[in-house]
């Protein structure tokens, strides 16, 4: 090969220069410049005839190289261990290497549909972009990295696919994700209620039972189980396992749920558990602990499963189940009692939108601030329409006096070591004001909803009790321990007492008797019933509003009623609860829901169930929460009528679910 390919325009500035020498030594000698001059022919000659031939054997190298690197190309495309597809948007197959073949039997004809060889193959929605996905045909799985062809602007766009067998692959990550270790604690979340006034005798036969169905149950999903304390129990096994006790959701739940004590009380179980992914086991473990206590605190009788930071429940049919004792109350009245004299300054915020429960229970945890005669302060948020009635009754009254601040009033604060106390709610994005969650360290949380993923970080103390009727009864019982020499007010008393009667409906559903016991005590206190009535009342607008609902509202198999507000009006999300209340006292309904319009392109939902519903686990599918009867939720940019298609889809599903689990378990399953 030629290494200089200017070679001539090289020799023939030599020979140029070799001329203009003989020129000037033609001047001294005309001889010998003649000489040169044959010698300069003879040279000029022999180097036009070395670089023709040059030229004619680089020309012949690289026609030998085109033709050996288009063979090769040629070679390398057709045995590459992929198949190679190129194809049109509409998944139209127009050119193909041989390996194809070698997948599918045969070589597909050209225009054919590459989905009648791969139906599980994917055109459409990755078109004009670069990637890969694995498929799965038949009895093996398929790489596809795609990437688009260039072509000119005027022809049809096509694409390249590079599909490549990963059976082996697939099935080794499959046996390895099969067998990662699933860390499981059990819990008999009822046990010192079932077991109350039982005899020895009847506590053994009631708990080996327990044991038997949970053995049984162990023993067919492969795992190893282990009793720790009297009501607890460790398990491992693998993901397999896990993946078998998912598809057939906890069914232990139901089985154990049918073993009742001789006081007639069902034993239910709570489960955390927790997937090994690249933590270590002691982390496991506290996912796996972190898991059961929130299953626990949002009631019980259910499983939380925690893969791959993204938690999963499973059961919460059953009401939870009121504590005889008000040990825990005297406890935490004691706990919260030592904060607030720790502290210098007091806040306390309840949920954006506040209701009578919420403000109640403030008024209530401001109570206890000042017996202590610390400063004190209840954050209210923008909207609250639904308290303005009772913060009129506050007007002039001196105790009160400033004891109500907005957000904004609060970002020059000087307190040194302040205390937040959160009532009502535990989910960080529904309270008044998030910004004090991160402002000061130091909260208490307080609520009687079920537990949700969702919770503030890091909080001081939590006292949360699904199976209360309110916030405001568990405050209620916090100020009967708080301080011997406490004394409500009338105004205070009415506002825990209107907090009772609105979450329990006029005591008529969620109420136990510790319930009519803070009720009793707020009326010896002074709580005013008139003065709850009058709070009550509603305008004339809102009865027509509430009418209207009711009458768009549709009857579903199953006792589902759903209705809709599609119009923004005054005070909705009251009128909205209002109504779902009204329609579940319709008979054969076990379930209302009303989907209604908020502002700034927002879509309230107001949940109701008699009790063998759980609504909140519909609501958490649209990110709220809430209690078994009564739960709510806010979705973002959502248009009324999708949202009411979309509840109306899960609750049948869940409605069929639950009826066919019932009938299961009846059965004997």
């Amino acid at each position: 090969m030629p290494r200089n390919l200017s070679a001539w325009i090289d020799l023939t500035i030599h020979l140029l220069i070799m001329l203009v020498l003989i020129g000037v030594l033609s001047y001294y000698n005309r001889y010998i410049a003649a000489i040169a001059g044959v010698v300069w022919l003879s040279l000029a000659s022999f180097a036009r005839e070395r670089c023709a031939d040059r030229s004619k054997r680089f020309d012949r190298y690289c026609r030998n190289v085109v033709q050996n690197i288009k063979e090769m190309v040629n070679y390398a495309v057709e045995e590459l261990p992929q198949a190679v597809l190129i194809v049109t948007e509409d998944g139209r197959i127009q050119w193909t290497n041989s390996r194809v073949a070698q997948y599918v039997g045969s070589q597909p004809e050209m225009d054919t549909d590459i989905k009648d060889i791969w139906p599980g193959i994917i055109i459409t929605p990755i078109w004009g972009q670069e990637g890969e996905y694995v498929f799965a045909h038949e009895d093996k799985y398929y790489q596809v990295r795609y990437r688009p062809v260039k072509m000119a602007p005027h022809q049809p766009q096509l694409m390249s696919l590079y599909v490549q067998d990963v059976t082996t692959h697939e099935t080794l990550r499959s046996t390895y994700q099969q067998s990662r270790t699933v860390l499981v604690y059990i819990q008999i979340d009822n046990y010192d209620e079932v077991m109350q006034g039982q005899s020895e005798a009847e506590r053994t036969a009631l708990l080996l039972a327990v044991n038997q169905a949970l053995d049984k149950w162990m023993k067919n999903l492969g795992g190893f189980m282990r009793r720790v304390s009297d009501d607890l129990y460790l398990v491992v096994l693998d993901r397999e396992g896990l993946d078998l006790a998912i598809s057939e959701r906890f069914d232990v739940l139901d089985k154990v749920r049918q073993l009742q004590s001789s006081n007639r009380l069902p034993v239910t179980l709570s489960m955390g558990v927790a997937v090994a992914d690249s933590q270590s086991m002691a982390e496991l473990g506290a996912q796996a602990q972190a898991g059961l206590d929130l299953a626990l605190g949002r009631g019980g009788d259910q499983v939380a499963v925690d893969i791959g930071g993204k938690t999963q429940f499973f059961g919460g049919r059953t009401k939870a189940v009121e504590k005889h004792t008000r040990v825990k109350a005297r406890v935490v009245a004691h706990a919260i009692r030592e904060i607030m004299e720790g502290a210098d300054e007091v806040f306390i915020m309840g949920h954006h939108n506040e209701d009578f429960d919420c403000f109640g229970a403030a008024m209530g945890m401001a109570k206890m601030a000042r017996q202590l005669e610390k400063p004190v302060h209840i954050v209210l948020s923008e909207m609250n329409e639904g308290i303005d009635k009772f913060a009129d009754l506050l007007q002039g009254k001196e105790e009160y006096e400033g004891i109500f601040v907005r957000a904004d009033d609060l970002t020059m604060m000087t307190a040194l070591n302040p205390v937040l106390i959160v009532v009502d709610t535990h989910i960080p994005h529904l309270v008044a004001d998030s910004s004090l969650l991160e402002r000061i360290p130091q909260v208490v949380v307080i609520d009687h909803h079920r537990r949700s993923e969702h919770f503030i970080k890091n909080p001081l103390l939590v006292y949360i009790e699904p199976a209360a009727s309110s916030t405001s009864e568990l405050v209620t019982e916090l100020l009967m321990y708080f301080s011997d020499d406490l004394m409500l007010s009338r105004l205070d008393a009415t506002a825990l007492y209107s907090g009772i009667v609105v979450d329990t409906k006029n005591f008529a559903v969620q109420t136990g008797v510790r319930t009519f016991d803070a009720a009793a005590y707020l009326r010896r206190s002074g709580a005013d019933p008139v003065m709850v009535r009058h709070l009550f009342r509603s305008d004339y607008d809102t009865t027509v509003a509430l009418a209207r609902t009711k009458a768009r509202s549709e009857l579903y198999e199953g006792g589902l009623i759903v209705s809709c507000i599609p119009e923004e009006l005054n005070n909705i999300q009251v009128i909205a609860a209002q109504a779902a209340d009204s329609l579940l006292r319709i008979e054969n309904v076990r379930m209302s829901i009303v989907v209604f319009r908020l502002p700034n392109n927002t879509v309230g939902i107001s949940a109701r169930s008699t009790g063998d519903m759980n609504v909140q686990v519909i609501m958490e599918a649209f990110g709220g929460g809430g209690h078994q009867n009564v739960a709510g939720a806010q979705v973002k940019d959502g248009d009324v009528e999708d949202i009411k298609a979309k509840v109306i889809e899960i609750s049948k599903n869940y409605i069929e679910e639950n009826d066919q689990d019932e009938s299961n378990t009846s059965a004997g399953r």
